[in-house]
């Protein structure tokens, strides 16, 4: 049963997403979004710290720490890819800034088709093909169908149906979590991780990774005087990596049937990017957990 999983992930990941933004679209309005526009600090903090300092800090991890290429590498693709669209589920729970939250997602996604590459060219080019590309379609359709269309019709509901909006918003944010819990089960039994492979330096290096994300995160929004909501949400997002794009981005550059140190490279970019998926989830629960804490409970 659990063979069968990988080619199932790919559709469970979408109907997750997709659960995700409906559920959030219906607590949200277009005046949320308008207030992102009409005060940027946050939203120019935030980028700053995608697009600058988490590259930055992977490519000096991977320097500094004694790992192998592929890891140090990987860890970079990682930071290269935008922050991914759990981020938006996260702030939700932790009482962040939603708005903001899917703002830095959409813009840092439409962004990563030209970001990415240049950021893997200029940190780690010498260890890629020379001619590798995005793959875009597959990344507009993932901006289409799961994270734009979902969220539009969820606001459309929230908008028609004002007092069903909650229990709505409720009810699709449970089903994301019952289809991530099958994702993880499924994940696990089919055996796609091996935390081992590479010793204790692989696993050390992806937690040491996301950790300094975080504290670099919360650092820049401290400087930048943001409020508690916007820093819980430009942290979250800075934590939790859209790591499905990042192996997308893995099977476009090196194939699975690519062999010798090329596929070697490979297999280590896939390492670091399901590893990191599976440890910035608990990484971000303090984040959770700090800023349900700060924000006023909900009425």
């Amino acid at each position: 049963m659990f063979d069968a999983y990988p080619a199932y992930e790919h559709l469970l990941a979408s109907a997750q997403l997709a659960l995700a933004m409906l559920g959030m679209g219906a607590l949200l309005a277009p005046r949320d979004f308008m207030g992102v526009v009409r005060a940027p600090k946050a939203l120019g903090v935030g980028l700053a710290v995608q697009l600058a300092a988490i590259p930055l800090v992977a490519a000096a991890l991977g320097h500094l720490l004694p790992v192998p290429v592929g890891i140090a590498a990987g860890l970079v693709l990682v930071a290269a890819v935008p922050g991914g669209t759990m981020s938006n589920v996260f702030t939700h729970f932790a009482r962040g800034n939603i708005a903001l939250s899917i703002s830095l997602t959409a813009v840092t996604t439409v962004g990563a088709l030209a970001t990415t590459p240049a950021l893997l060219r200029l940190l780690v080019g010498g260890h890629l093909p020379a001619d590798f590309s995005m793959p875009t379609g597959r990344i507009a359709l993932e901006i289409g169908g799961v994270l734009l269309l979902p969220l539009a019709i969820g606001m459309a509901v929230g908008h028609r149906f004002s007092a069903a909006a909650p229990a709505f918003s409720r009810n699709c944010i449970r089903g994301s979590l019952f289809v991530i819990a099958l994702m993880v089960v499924g994940a696990a039994g089919a055996g796609r991780l091996d935390p081992t492979a590479y010793g204790w330096a692989g696993p050390l290096a992806v937690a040491g990774a996301c950790a300094l994300f975080q504290i670099v995160s919360l650092s820049a929004c401290r400087l930048g005087g943001l409020t508690a909501a916007d820093t819980t949400a430009v942290a979250i997002e800075a934590t939790v990596r859209n790591t499905n794009l990042a192996v997308l981005v893995k099977a476009a550059l090196i194939p699975a049937t690519t062999g010798g140190a090329l596929g070697e490279l490979g297999d280590a970019l896939f390492f670091v990017a399901l590893l990191y998926g599976g440890v910035a989830l608990p990484v971000s629960t303090g984040l959770i957990y700090l800023g349900r804490r700060k924000a006023p409970r909900p009425a």
